[in-house]
């Protein structure tokens, strides 16, 4: 079974934000699961505000793609569906909710990320963006 989820990949000086959550051992990328009748945009922005404290401009926003990895730390499922978007944003980057830290991986940090993650990083390294 897939896990459902939705990621924003931002990209700064070629390295990809990735975000730390409270007990987990990898990297994931800011986003997560949709709430009951939540769109991607609905569900992105929550996320990424309640992880991180940023606003995202609806503007701006694109889907990147969506990948599909073996799950890491999720019993309940054997792989995770990611649809990637960017788009840019308002505030600074903070960790917040259940997220003890936040960090820029390049191509050398890439075991640091869970399998979906590293999959969405080499989505975005094939869009020109890292």
């Amino acid at each position: 079974m897939d896990l459902d989820v939705v990621a924003w990949l931002h990209v700064a000086d070629g390295r990809l934000l990735a975000v730390r959550s409270r007990g987990r051992d990898l990297l994931y990328l800011p986003g997560g699961k949709r709430e009951p009748g939540e769109d991607d945009w609905t569900a992105i922005t929550r996320e990424v505000h309640e992880e991180i404290g940023l606003e995202l401009d609806e503007a701006s926003f694109q889907k990147l793609g969506v990948i599909r990895a073996a799950a890491h730390d999720q019993p309940r499922y054997s792989h995770v569906r990611m649809a990637c978007f960017t788009s840019g944003h308002y505030g600074e980057i903070t960790a917040a909710g259940e997220v003890d830290e936040f960090r820029f991986v390049g191509r050398e940090d890439r075991a640091l990320l869970a399998p979906a993650s590293a999959a969405a990083f080499d989505l975005a390294a094939e869009h020109g963006l890292l």
